[in-house]
């Protein structure tokens, strides 16, 4: 073989391994940005996600029925399960647990869908324009660290003993968690984004609502959760202040009662009933959007979250 051929063929074999390398390399960095949708079983999900919490409530009731066998308490003061439980069922047969429950749902998801109408162009606009946000923002930052029940006292006096006095509240309570989560969420969009979407012809308005808003949507999204919790939470203290009047009765109403009553069983009752329902919400309505937002972004593959 002449010489040429032989350094020819030393040369190919000295590359070939390179290249294969590269090729090897190039097809796991493929994999590894590939998302692997391994979505976990029905069972396994009900083993690592609902199984726990039920077997800590089944722990706690437990443990609160043994107390009252051993200490055997007053039952005006330390009513056991059974009592709480006779106080649902009196709630349901009178139909004041149902009036209760539909009056706070209605009043909570509307005042919230309200202020997420509000919050989002407000929230967008401080985001966007920087000279609003220095001049606003501190503002909306010490309105969501301020009480929601601060605002009962002058909501009454402006709008009486009516509805609009619940809804006050629930907006000022749930706006600046909205606007604030907003924010954090477009200060979290890469600069890269604003670049492209600069250079692919969109306008300032185009840029913000097509571009940084969906980029944002983790952000935004942790926002309208603590929105929703703040929402829920005005809702109750706005309730147990504002009793009488026009307004109608709801929950808070209902724990206001049985205050009054020296009713402490049927005061614990609404008080789980009322985390229940924030309970469910979570687990029906944000939980699944968040995951599936998650997943979507490649933030959450194949977990159970």
């Amino acid at each position: 073989m002449p010489p040429e051929a032989t350094a020819a063929r030393t040369t190919l074999e000295s590359i070939a391994p390179d290249e294969t390398a590269h090729r090897d390399l190039e097809a796991g960095l493929d994999r590894l940005q590939s998302p692997v949708e391994q979505r976990p079983s029905r069972l396994r999900v009900f083993w690592s996600s609902v199984l726990p919490p039920i077997i800590f409530l089944a722990v706690l009731i437990a443990a609160w029925q043994l107390y009252i066998v051993i200490a055997q308490p007053r039952p005006d003061i330390a009513p056991s399960p059974l009592d709480v439980l006779t106080a649902f069922q009196t709630s349901w047969e009178t139909g004041r647990l149902q009036t209760a429950v539909g009056t706070s749902l209605e009043r909570g998801i509307l005042g919230f869908l309200i202020a997420i109408v509000v919050g989002t162009p407000l929230g967008l606009l401080l985001a966007e324009v920087r000279i609003l946000r220095r001049a606003i923002g501190p503002i909306v930052s010490g309105l969501q660290v301020l009480p929601s029940v601060a605002w009962v006292p002058a909501a009454i006096i402006w709008f009486g003993l009516t509805d609009a006095t619940a809804y006050f509240v629930i907006l000022m309570g749930a706006i600046p968690s909205i606007v604030n989560g907003l924010i954090a969420g477009v200060d979290q969009v890469p600069p890269q984004l604003r670049r492209v979407g600069t250079v692919l012809g969109a306008g300032r308005f185009a840029l913000a609502t097509r571009v940084v808003l969906p980029a944002a949507l983790p952000g935004y999204f942790a926002g309208l959760k603590q929105g929703w919790a703040f929402s829920w939470r005005s809702l109750m203290a706005a309730e147990i202040i504002t009793v009488g009047g026009t307004i109608g009765f709801g929950l808070g109403s209902m724990l206001q009662q049985n205050r009054e009553l020296a009713d402490l069983a049927g005061v614990l009752a609404t008080i789980i009933l009322i985390l229940a329902i924030g309970i469910l919400i979570e687990l029906v309505f944000f939980g699944p959007i968040e995951r599936r937002m998650l997943r979507r972004r490649g933030l959450l593959v194949g977990g159970t979250r």
